[in-house]
């Protein structure tokens, strides 16, 4: 195992520009896990490690884990703690960082026709916001999760962290074309757009059995037009007292909660 005790080494810099840059994740085809947890699920799922980086500390409580890891992965490197610090995305780093293959996938069509349920997103902004919708989505038995180009890196350190291992165990499919995609779609399903125009229908109401797909969009401004048109449906989620609306990861733990009913 490499030692690296140099903030100016190259891997150094390597980690931190991942961390720091969704262009470049996307430019090197890998990101960052950090935490024993999200780590630990990472092997599980059986993501595709291309190194693994450890603080001195970390190995020595940890001796097992650090050596069964290292004979697992293609590289593997020990910082010393004030190295690992100034690569951790956390303000307490617990000492294992992995480099990781990113996940995306095409979503195969025939997969989801029979009784599928699909969750798709556009322009969501919070990595937090992100991170708790694919967890949610995940934990409630979502087929698959449609992010649109513009939506916040689901491979950002704190969505990852905040999906708790679910970003490596989800379907996932990032599109340029919502709209078409929902087009697509419509040929075997019903899509709905989540907004809070009057022509709504109330979700306690809507038909989500067969092949559904809920359709959530930006924090702030919610649906695009274009996106909104491509549904077949639109669904409102009924509020009282004087809110106007629901933070995004709510609505859709909500919404997600009625379709796997």
């Amino acid at each position: 195992m490499e030692l690296i005790s140099s903030k100016e080494n190259k891997k150094i810099k390597y980690l931190k520009k991942l961390s720091s840059s969704a262009s470049y994740r996307r430019e090197e085809g890998v990101f960052v896990a950090e935490g024993l947890r999200l780590c630990s699920d990472a092997l599980r799922s059986g993501a595709e490690v291309v190194s693994a980086c450890f603080s001195e500390s970390f190995c020595e409580k940890n001796r097992s884990f650090v050596e069964e890891t290292a004979a697992s992965v293609g590289r593997s490197y020990m910082l010393k703690d004030s190295i690992f610090s100034a690569v951790s995305d956390t303000k307490t780093p617990q000492g294992v960082l992995f480099v990781i293959k990113r996940l995306d996938k095409s979503l195969d069509f025939d997969t989801i026709k029979n009784n599928g349920k699909v969750l798709a997103l556009e322009t969501v902004q919070d990595p937090v916001n992100l991170g708790t919708i694919l967890r949610t989505a995940e934990a409630l038995g979502v087929g698959a999760v449609v992010l649109t180009r513009d939506c916040c890196d689901v491979y950002s350190p704190k969505a990852a962290r905040g999906s708790m291992g679910a970003v490596f165990r989800l379907p996932l499919m990032i599109t340029d074309d919502l709209p078409g995609f929902i087009g697509r779609f419509n040929a075997f399903g019903r899509s709905y757009a989540a907004v809070l125009d009057r022509d709504s229908v109330l979700l306690t109401d809507c038909d989500l059995t067969g092949a559904v797909m809920a359709v959530l969009g930006n924090e702030g401004n919610g649906l695009s037009d274009k996106t909104i048109s491509a549904c077949t449906h639109k669904l409102y989620i009924p509020m009282r007292g004087s809110a106007e609306s629901l933070n995004v990861s709510a609505a859709a733990g909500i919404i997600i909660w009625e379709m796997m009913k």
